[in-house]
């Protein structure tokens, strides 16, 4: 019998057990209700695959590239904060599981670790993730940080400006812990101490009022390139590619900054035309599939991003726990793109799956029986 998870459902399970209840309820949880939580995943259930006979599909690959860096499969690891709430090593155990595995971490500012010490024990391709705050210079010397460390694109979060209510951390009375990346600067008249519950920030730094413009001038005024994070909107794609983005990632943030969107797939065929082609579209939220990731790639995303999944590969096993949760990821893909005809994922489309049933499509409808 065997013994490992054979799932992400499983490591969450055994997760659960390990990770201190705030910790965990503060990195499952959502906004509210958590309605779009628990929809997301009936969505991507809901979208049928539809197998292909007699295709050649012995030597398949799951390489890609994204921001002209290849990766050896479509999942990268998503910005998520405080690592070191599910394993001690925290970051460092993480970004040597992304290039382990060949992809692409983002960290977020809010890590456990610097931005530095990630960067110095990585192997593979590291972006950086921050936000829009009130002061310019800060907003650019985050970004030259990252840039001097040897960070390859900068994740700018959109989506992240007002505060959420989470009703678990509420009633968990949750603070979570600062982050170094921003402990020892000076923010005006005191010392910024990170609240875990706070957007990114106290609210008396963060640039709320930011639009499009601030955009441009962040894209023209930094030497990486920008990928935004946290796209819903057809429109909000254009405006991304039309001011300096170079990839936007599809996102609601996990469900935890808004509930009742609809689940990012819903809303990734509506931002893949809108951008064009202008920018890579990527998408996070709810993958726990390697058939996710195919119906992902099939309605037009370049790669997806996993969040929760690597907390719980983190508390299972530390690194070997985050690469064990990316494998699984990767031999559900393959094995879903041998099935379907596709040897690569560039053959992936949207022939590959059916989002309403064919026997809706094909059956008389009683109105044409009167």
């Amino acid at each position: 019998m065997a013994t490992e998870p054979v799932n992400i459902f499983e490591y969450e399970q055994i997760a659960r057990e390990r990770i201190e209840q705030g910790h965990y309820d503060f990195i499952a949880g959502g906004a509210t209700d958590e309605i779009t939580i628990r929809r997301t995943r009936a969505v991507y259930d809901s979208i049928m695959l539809r197998p292909r006979m007699m295709v050649d599909v012995e030597n398949r690959s799951m390489a890609t590239t994204v921001l002209g860096q290849e990766i050896a499969l479509p999942v990268m690891l998503d910005p998520a904060g405080n690592h070191g709430a599910a394993h001690p090593e925290a970051e460092i155990a993480t970004v040597q599981a992304a290039g382990a595995m060949g992809t692409v971490m983002v960290l977020s500012s809010h890590a456990s670790r610097t931005l530095e010490d990630v960067a110095a024990s990585a192997s593979g391709p590291l972006w950086f993730q921050q936000y829009f705050f009130k002061d310019r210079g800060l907003t650019l010397e985050m970004a030259a940080r990252a840039e001097e460390a040897g960070y390859s694109a900068i994740c700018m979060t959109l989506d992240a400006k007002i505060k959420p209510k989470r009703e678990r951390n509420i009633r968990n009375d949750y603070v979570g812990a600062e982050s170094p990346n921003y402990a020892q600067l000076d923010l005006g008249t005191h010392t910024w101490k990170f609240a875990a519950d706070a957007p990114a920030g106290p609210s008396d730094i963060r640039d709320v009022a930011s639009t499009w413009d601030d955009l441009d001038w962040f894209a023209s005024s930094i030497n990486l390139p920008v990928v935004v994070k946290g796209i819903m909107a057809g429109e909000d794609g254009r405006l991304s590619a039309e001011n300096g983005a170079k990839a936007v990632i599809v996102s609601n943030h996990g469900g935890r900054y808004l509930d009742t969107t609809p689940a990012t797939i819903e809303v990734l065929p509506e931002v893949v035309n809108s951008v064009a082609g202008n920018a890579e579209v990527y998408l996070d939220g709810g993958v726990r599939r390697g058939t996710d990731i195919f119906k992902a790639l099939a309605l037009g995303a370049r790669s997806v991003l996993i969040g929760r999944p690597l907390f719980w590969g983190l508390a299972v096993d530390g690194s070997p726990g985050v690469a064990a949760v990316l494998e699984l990821l990767r031999d559900e893909l393959d094995a879903t793109m041998g099935m379907c005809g596709c040897p690569t994922v560039e053959s992936i489309s949207s022939a590959t799956i059916d989002t309403v049933s064919p026997l809706l499509a094909s059956f008389p409808s009683p109105a044409d029986f009167r």
